[in-house]
């Protein structure tokens, strides 16, 4: 039986969220120095690139709406597979420069 595909978008959205709270008031110093604030950092955004490639599996059409989604995917895919040559700085300027479009993309997605 195949899910549902707002699923997948609920699961990325909520792992924005997080990510957001997480990091809510914090610097990149802050970021660097807290080894259970990364991790957790990371993890949302595994989550956040499996649930957008399953998505793009049973519902491209919508996939199609997610900008830099292939590159979303891959950000995943280096967390998860080159996780030792994950940069704390990178991860820190995806929350900061693409995080709150994402966020708000996945958000109109859900509402619309």
């Amino acid at each position: 039986m195949q899910r549902d595909p707002r699923v997948f978008l609920w699961d990325a959205h909520f792992a924005a969220e997080a990510i957001l709270e997480f990091v809510a008031g914090k610097t990149v110093a802050d970021y660097r120095s807290d080894r259970l604030l990364r991790s957790a950092v990371e993890r949302q955004f595994e989550i956040i690139g499996e649930a957008l490639n399953q998505l793009c599996k049973i519902e491209p059409a919508w996939a199609e709406r997610i900008p830099d989604l292939p590159q979303i995917v891959a950000f995943r895919n280096l967390l998860i597979h080159g996780y030792a040559s994950v940069n704390d700085l990178t991860v820190w300027n995806t929350i900061e420069s693409s995080l709150p479009a994402l966020h708000e993309t996945l958000a109109n997605l859900l509402n619309g």
